[in-house]
């Protein structure tokens, strides 16, 4: 059988999921997925091997294809801490991007060293999310058990590990771990150091590899007899991956709605952020992706959606039937604190409510909430000189709301476009297992084979007054208003 496809891996909070794409010209061939536990803030772990049992739960229903992949990679999500013993099975569950419990630990970071000087050297400042943070949380909550580790890896590093044996990452992911330099593409054991550990940094973590090169080949040990041999790239965060399946290009800004809110660009230019606002992460093209990250996405709406009693077409059809700006019922949504900005401790805001408030207010008011929250993001990038002239791009689970899109267009003025690939992130890291198998660079492929977004909304309402009632909502809250 002729080894014509590549696989790609999205191993998300929620999921993994595996689309299989053509080598000739990137078509999706085929498409599986399993859930991951779930879990909620402010304590959010997964054991690493219940992503691996859901990847073998999602190759079971491609098993008829498995001969044909060619090349295999993986896009996961970020900062989550990963620590194998010397029998390479997890010494803890692995703390995932949104637990918060180890803010008090970021805290300590900032005092041991200048925000500004953790921004110019790795391009973020700590906050809960990194995986420095976590390491700093483990050696104070479980003293000794990093000195018992022999593998230290992020959620993609660990899914390539269990396939081809290698220990290796690339820039895109180790940008958000916060001791690794994105701008000279290098490790910085001292930073790890920082967490309290005094431990052999440069042994514990994985090696630096090309984003578009190869960790190796699937081999016996992985339980996968029909994939042994194929390829395996080197994996990156689900952000990197989901802008490879997009080809974003210079200019662009993608809004991506699922458990946890981004927006980015990817860009030349370096992002420094001494306010911790914005993480300076690296792509996986050699380029930047500066990027502002909410906790409070997906899931406000899902919240709002079960106390409402409504499936989700009846809930946009809700959010759709009320004018911009929900008769002044303004959310602020941090349900499960938040990470931009930084409260770890916080929950929801709603303001507005009269005595004739309709369900319709209720789900607009979520809606632009969650989106007002990620438009201050991109607010805070072009304030660092990033334009934003190209496209605006919607992506992630809630992409395929019409409320979302149409929301967005209404809040920026603008068209929202949407990629024809609804797995963005798995498409992506078939673009970069491509790139390990043929040699040729991550960038051309997705080029190549991205399809032509289509416009999913356009502006319908002037809603400027919406973003204007949310920043009165937020100084309010600043003010102590209650």
């Amino acid at each position: 059988m002729p080894r014509d496809l590549v696989a790609g891996i999205d191993s998300s909070t929620q999921s993994s999921t595996v689309v299989l794409r053509r080598l000739a010209d990137g078509g999706v061939a085929g498409e599986a997925r399993a859930p991951h536990p779930p879990t909620t803030p402010p304590k959010s772990e997964q054991d690493p091997r219940s992503w691996w049992s859901a990847l073998g739960e999602a190759f079971g229903d491609l098993s008829g294809d498995l001969e044909r992949v060619a090349a295999i990679s993986c896009g996961g999500q970020g900062h989550g801490l990963v620590m194998l013993g010397a029998d390479d099975e997890p010494l803890r569950p692995a703390k995932l991007w949104n637990d918060t419990e180890t803010a008090p630990d970021a805290v300590r970071l900032c005092e041991a060293m200048a925000p500004a000087d953790w921004a110019a050297r790795t391009g973020s400042v700590p906050g809960p999310a990194l995986t420095v943070s976590k390491l700093a949380w483990t050696e104070r909550c479980h003293p000794g058990l990093l000195a018992r580790a022999a593998r230290i890896m992020l959620p993609s590093d660990y899914v390539l590990y269990r396939l081809s044996g290698a220990a290796v990452t690339e820039r895109g992911g180790a940008s958000g771990t916060g001791y690794f330099d994105p701008f000279a593409d290098i490790w910085l054991p001292g930073y790890a150091a920082l967490c309290g550990a005094d431990l052999d940094w440069e042994r514990l973590l994985p090696e630096i590899v090309d984003s578009s090169g190869r960790a190796g080949t699937v081999g016996p040990a992985a339980g996968f007899a029909a994939l042994e041999g194929a390829v395996v790239g080197t994996g990156t965060g689900d952000n990197q991956t989901a802008a490879l399946g997009m080809a974003v290009e210079d200019g662009d800004t993608v809004v991506s709605i699922g458990t946890s809110g981004t927006v980015y660009q990817v860009t030349t230019q370096p992002v420094r952020d001494a306010t911790g606002m914005i993480n300076g992460y690296a792509d996986a093209t050699g380029r930047f992706m500066p990027m502002v990250t909410t906790l409070n996405a997906a899931k406000v709406t899902d919240m709002v959606r079960r106390l409402l009693g409504v499936s989700h077409a009846e809930f946009d059809d809700l959010a759709l039937g009320c004018a911009a700006g929900a008769r002044d019922t303004v959310m602020v949504p941090y349900l499960d604190g938040e990470r931009t900005p930084n409260r770890p401790d916080a929950t929801g805001w709603l303001r507005g409510l009269r005595s004739d408030t309709t369900p319709a207010m209720m789900a607009r008011a979520a809606v632009e909430g969650v989106l007002c929250g990620l438009l201050e993001g991109r607010d805070l990038i072009a304030a660092q000189g990033v334009e934003a002239k190209g496209r605006l791009l919607l992506t992630g689970g809630a992409a395929r709301s019409a409320a979302y899109r149409q929301c967005l267009a209404d809040l920026t003025g603008r068209a929202v476009l949407v990629s024809p690939i609804e797995e963005a992130a798995a498409a992506g890291a078939a673009v970069q297992a491509a790139a390990a198998l043929t040699g040729e660079p991550a960038e051309a492929i997705a080029r190549r084979w991205a399809p032509e977004p289509v416009i999913a909304a356009e502006p319908r309402e002037d809603a400027t007054a919406v973003r204007a009632a949310y920043r009165d909502m937020l100084a309010r809250i600043d003010d102590g208003f209650g």
